[in-house]
């Protein structure tokens, strides 16, 4: 349906072939932008979400649409074809997120322009760079919630069916905010893309993860959907990859705390030969259980004391002065010494000895070499704990052998 728009001659109409995949549909729509001169800076546009002439203009249009103007809280995506979507959000002084790029680091960034801010600094704030120099991040628990959601796409078809780049980030950024409650069932999805984007798209293209749209907004218009094909209701896991989760630290987090509450978050890898691929996690689970059988109850209730938790491999290996160590700090007042380790065996990465100092919001884990130590850094990173993101990292200053003491990691 079309709620309003320009006259602006005749629109262009890409007609997908009949059988035509995703990548077909993208291909065709890259192809064309580069081709007619309605592509943009960053050419070329395949392989991106492409910027458009008219992109701008485009997205004067939020304007108009009385779901921008209830909006407290909008998140946009970082593309460039959104940039005036950002610079329009601020400038109506809404608070703007903007998804960390592949969600490398997190989830959003919060763009805070500084006191006093002119409209010249609120279009540098909508910028890659501004979003760098002006924002902070929002973590798991940061209790956002989203009034109104914009995405790019490659393709979109008049019913609001979407095609992205490609890689999946569009998608799982919005399963993310559902599983956080930051989005609702009816919290609409708007894309601003070129009138030729706007494409027939075979509706058996669409997977239960794809993300549809509720407006379309082009240069010359306003195309309300009407879409009732639901929306992703969470991440759904059994699609989620290993290598997904190493590259998206956020939602390792976002699994730990789902398991946590009951839902299987069985992944896409683990489906077959789950026994098998559990006997890391099992060895890792019975070396924990030994390495702190003796002291459970004072685990348990010297929370804040200071003291080692160890197995009796971990003389051997101090002597052999290879053991390295992590540092865990910004660990929430909370949070309990068994929750710690049962994130580290949910994450495979139990220590040979857990150094736990409650009091200073910090522990220390000793590993039996530094690739050992490395790979539980990059596994634990992102990780939050009772509301706090943890800074997880190689100790400053690692033991000599047989020093019993771990040094302060300011």
């Amino acid at each position: 349906m079309e709620v309003g728009g320009r006259g602006a001659g005749p629109r262009p109409q890409l007609c997908p072939p009949p059988g035509a995949s995703k990548g077909d549909v993208r291909e065709k729509v890259w192809d064309y932008l580069e081709a007619s001169g309605l592509a943009d800076f960053p050419r070329p546009v395949h392989r991106r979400i492409p910027n458009f002439k008219g992109a701008s203009h485009a997205a004067t249009r939020l304007l108009g649409l009385q779901e921008f103007k209830a909006a407290n809280t909008v998140k946009i995506n970082p593309d460039a074809p959104q940039k005036n979507a950002r610079f329009l959000t601020l400038e109506a002084r809404k608070t703007l997120l903007v998804p960390t790029p592949r969600l490398r680091t997190g989830l959003f960034n919060k763009i805070v322009p500084p006191s006093g801010a002119t409209k010249e600094i609120l279009r540098i704030c909508a910028t890659s760079q501004g979003i760098k120099e002006y924002s902070v991040p929002v973590g798991l628990d940061g209790k956002a919630r989203v009034d109104l959601v914009v995405v790019g796409s490659v393709a979109v078809s008049e019913k609001g069916w979407r095609i992205g780049k490609g890689e999946g980030y569009a998608d799982m950024e919005y399963a993310m905010m559902v599983s956080m409650g930051a989005v609702q069932e009816d919290t609409p999805v708007v894309t601003i893309v070129h009138d030729c984007q706007v494409v027939d798209i075979a509706e058996e293209l669409l997977d239960d993860h794809d993300l549809t749209v509720d407006y379309i907004l082009t240069p010359t218009r306003i195309i309300k959907t009407n879409c009732k094909r639901p929306k992703p209701r969470g991440i759904i896991w059994h699609k989620v990859s290993y290598e997904m989760l190493g590259k998206i630290p956020i939602l390792k987090s976002l699994r730990y705390r789902e398991k946590q509450a009951g839902k299987d978050v069985t992944l896409q890898d683990e489906h077959s030969d789950l026994a098998n691929a559990n006997a890391p996690a099992a060895l890792n689970e019975k070396a924990m259980a030994e390495n702190t059988r003796p002291q459970a109850a004072t685990g348990s209730a010297q929370i804040g004391q200071h003291y080692v938790e160890s197995d009796s491999l971990s003389p051997r290996l101090e002597g052999s002065g290879m053991i390295t160590t992590v540092y865990v700090g910004n660990i929430s007042p909370s949070v309990r010494v068994s929750e710690l380790k049962c994130a580290l065996r949910e994450f495979h990465a139990t220590p040979l000895r857990l150094n736990w100092q409650g009091a200073q919001h910090r522990a220390f884990l000793d590993y039996k070499d530094k690739a050992t130590a490395e790979s539980a850094v990059s596994s634990l990173k992102g990780l939050s704990l009772g509301g706090n993101t943890l800074r997880v990292e190689l100790a400053k200053n690692q033991r000599n052998k047989g020093q019993v003491e771990i040094n302060s990691q300011k």
